[in-house]
């Protein structure tokens, strides 16, 4: 061990962690073992960021054990031979602090982190596999940052590519499924052509991202980010960045992005604002003046209520009673019901007329995001689980009235079904069998039955092939415990297992361009 590090582990020894010596032996600890792979300013750089922001879902045990004992196929080395408890304490204290310098990240840092391809090759004029393109499934594997494409019909993987670290929010396709866009927990975005089976453009469009979504006509990319606190939109082309929109309420109150989702019957996007109680509509498209249900929202003459900013993306901000930190739309896309952790309910926007129309009491914290739209006793209902309560909450979408509960062994995180399937399936991800899934009646809110594929290990994250036929079920385990699972989606028969590292999602392109009512867009 070198001698300086023993000298800054004696200090630590000596002073505690509570002083001025503290801070500066914890920055120095950094600076000598982190800073090389996690960058000088914590940004990241071949290593993810360390920051408050990009580590808020780690206990920190977990990040001490990480220092510790390093992360299995990656660079990350263990460091608990060289550093005693008390060492390990104080670099979690670090990097779990805010820095002194509020972290930023311009359009210029934006511009300077692009990766194009080379393009003097130009891309494929078709797929170069067999398979149907738009049966394919786009599954992320946490336990190694690894993507992996299946062919929906065979059940055998096309391809593997490494990702960024720790993707979040789900990839987005273009409306021909031919690209597909991720984004990093890390703030990099990602454009992969599924034809050509290759990488297209990255950038970083901030430091810490919650989601993006893509305009229907594939020119515009939309990254929310928590930090800084802005949305930014990219070039659907080559990920050029076009502009950084600071992320504040009408009265300059700056807040991060819970989420942005595209609205394709209203060519315009949709943004959560995690901090205040805004809601955003961004039009996209020629003269930014959306279409929707055979007449054109008129944004100069003030057709509907709301505040909408001039340039090259104007915001149309609607008034909310709190925040929100997700939200479903209904399949036509008039009305949206979001929630916060905070507000225990939820709130119904109508979007042509700008304004809240509607609160629903969902005590049991719905995860709207993950809701799902179809038929009950002749109304449409929107059925979502709920992240604070054993059950699936039913909630009928011309009155906004809960008329059905199903009552499940524990809260639960995904809710899926299918078009042409006649079951919805539900995970039990937080509960005391979290290995287990359960498959309801839609029509009798009645659970049919009850499936484990892998006793003892988590199951969730269901998704249906195009024709809805199968449907494909995580058991979301690092390897060699992980798997993708292939059910008859009438049977409940195995068909097929595959093994996998952590597969925390996988998304049929087929379903998501067409949005199926049966999954989250």
């Amino acid at each position: 061990m070198r001698a300086w590090l023993l000298s800054a582990i004696a200090l630590v020894a000596t002073h505690g962690f509570h002083g001025p010596a503290a801070a500066e032996t914890s920055e120095d600890l950094y600076t000598e073992l982190c800073a090389s792979c996690h960058g000088a300013d914590r940004y990241g750089g071949t290593g993810p960021a360390l920051l408050p922001e990009s580590l808020d879902r780690l206990k920190p045990e977990r990040i001490a054990a990480t220092i510790a004992e390093g992360r299995p196929a990656t660079q990350m080395p263990a460091f608990g031979e060289d550093l005693d408890a008390q060492a390990i304490a104080a670099l979690v204290g670090f990097v779990t602090s805010a820095p002194p310098t509020p972290p930023s990240w311009t359009i210029a840092d934006i511009a300077a982190s692009r990766i194009v391809r080379d393009d003097t090759t130009p891309l494929v004029a078709a797929p170069i596999y067999g398979a149907d393109p738009l049966n394919l499934f786009v599954v992320v594997e946490a336990g190694d940052h690894h993507v992996t494409l299946l062919d929906g019909d065979r059940f055998v993987p096309i391809a593997r590519f490494p990702s960024r670290f720790a993707l979040h929010g789900g990839p987005k396709f273009t409306a021909d499924g031919r690209f597909v866009f991720f984004a990093s927990r890390d703030g990099w975005v990602t454009k992969y052509d599924l034809w050509g089976l290759e990488v297209v453009a990255e950038v970083r469009a901030g430091l810490n991202t919650r989601n993006l979504a893509v305009s229907e006509d594939g020119e515009i990319v939309m990254v929310a980010n928590t930090l800084p606190r802005t949305l930014v939109a990219l070039s659907g082309d080559d990920l050029a960045p076009l502009a950084v929109i600071p992320a504040a309420d009408r009265h300059g109150t700056a807040s991060r992005v819970s989420a942005v989702y595209q609205a394709a019957p209203r060519a315009s996007f949709i943004v959560a604002l995690k901090d205040v109680p805004e809601l955003w509509e961004i039009p996209y498209g020629a003269g930014a003046r959306p279409v929707y249900s055979g007449f054109v929202h008129n944004w100069e003459e003030g057709m509907t209520e709301g505040l909408v900013e001039q340039g090259p993306f104007p915001i149309r901000r609607i008034a909310l009673e709190a925040p929100l930190d997700d939200f479903f739309f209904t399949p036509d896309y008039r009305w949206l019901i979001g929630a916060s952790r905070a507000a225990g309910g939820a709130q119904v926007v109508n979007l042509n007329v700008g304004r809240v129309v509607a609160t629903v009491p969902l005590p049991g914290l719905p995860h709207l995001g993950s809701g799902i739209a179809f038929t009950y006793q002749g109304r449409p209902v929107l059925a979502t689980p709920n992240l604070g309560e054993a059950a699936v909450s039913v909630i009928a979408t011309d009155t906004w009235e809960v008329i059905g509960r199903v009552a499940t062994g524990g809260p639960g995180f995904f809710l899926r079904g299918h078009e042409s399937s006649p079951y919805v399936w539900v995970d039990q991800s937080m509960g005391p069998a979290p290995d287990t899934l359960l498959v309801i009646d839609p029509a009798t809110l009645g659970i049919v039955t009850r499936l484990t594929p892998s006793p003892g290990k988590l199951a969730n994250h269901v998704e249906f092939t195009r024709d809805g036929r199968y449907a494909l079920v995580s058991v979301s385990e690092p390897a060699p415990d992980g798997a993708l699972v292939v059910y008859d989606a009438a049977t409940f028969q195995e068909i097929a297992r595959l093994a996998m590292n952590k597969p925390v999602g996988k998304y049929n392109i087929f379903n998501k361009i067409k949005r199926s009512t049966g999954t989250s867009h």
